[in-house]
């Protein structure tokens, strides 16, 4: 019994005297405690506070579950449903409902004008309009928040991004039908990522062949990186619904090359 609590106790002052972030801060605490009667309890208090790979379990590195590449038959996606947290997500919610210039968009068919189901805004460089629909928007200058924004999915993705559409979706019946994001002026195998701020909705992928489906509920706060060749082989659509939901924002930031 005696060698079993000297091999704990090694294992123990082992593993608490690794630096965090470069500094040791466990040892310190050795100072302080009895090491006989508390090894299990401060082995256990230590495990539950790092994961295996030196992050602290509240770090602010790193928002929600790890983030992963799912991949899929042509194409990948990876999905943070706490990419920001919810003090972050309430105040961009509500700069972006009051201060973005939202504006509902039409188009013509079959001799008559449709109203988008939905409210638009367009943002980014100048220089980079960008078509849809039968429509042409013209970007207005970046908010601070959306440029906040941009730059922390940029760091994500490895990618650079200059444009983004915003969808300000205000009940169910609001939507947006089966569509790909793959314009000449995205080039190919565009990046897409996409942010949401506001109530849950359904998103879903649809492969343009086999027709397999994908759901995915688009939480508060929550991001969404489309990537590889999933815009040429999938469409996606955010379908209505019956069930009574509040408003919510969606922002898909893009890179729009010179065409």
């Amino acid at each position: 019994m005696v060698r079993l609590k000297i091999k704990t106790t090694i294992l123990l002052a082992i593993i608490i005297s690794i630096p965090i972030d470069g500094s040791p801060i466990l040892p310190i605490l050795l100072r302080y405690t009895q090491f006989r009667q508390s090894s299990f309890l401060l082995l256990f208090l230590f495990m539950s506070q790092f994961d295996l790979f030196g992050n602290s379990a509240g770090s602010a590195s790193q928002s929600g579950p790890p983030d992963r590449i799912v991949k899929i038959a042509n194409g990948e996606y990876r999905f943070l449903p706490e990419f920001y947290t919810m003090v972050e997500s309430d105040r961009y919610f509500r700069v972006l409902m009051e201060q973005a210039e939202w504006k509902q968009e039409s188009m013509k068919m079959y001799g008559k004008t449709i109203l988008f189901p939905r409210l638009t805004a367009w943002y980014g460089e100048t220089d980079k309009p960008y078509s849809f629909s039968g429509i042409t928007l013209q970007p207005l200058p970046w908010l601070p928040e959306l440029l906040e924004i941009r730059d922390r999915l940029q760091a994500l993705t490895k990618t650079s991004f200059n444009s983004v559409l915003l969808n300000l979706y205000r009940s169910g019946n609001d939507s947006i039908s089966w569509h790909t994001d793959a314009e000449p002026e995205l080039g190919k195998d565009p990046v897409i990522g996409s942010v949401n701020f506001g109530a849950t909705r359904t998103f879903q992928l649809r492969h343009k062949y086999t027709k397999e489906k994908i759901d995915i509920d688009l939480t508060h706060g929550s991001a969404l990186i489309m990537q590889g060749q999933l815009q040429h082989f999938w469409q996606h659509q955010l379908p209505k619904t019956s069930k009574p939901v509040n408003d919510r924002i969606n922002l898909t930031f893009r890179y729009i090359k010179n065409t």
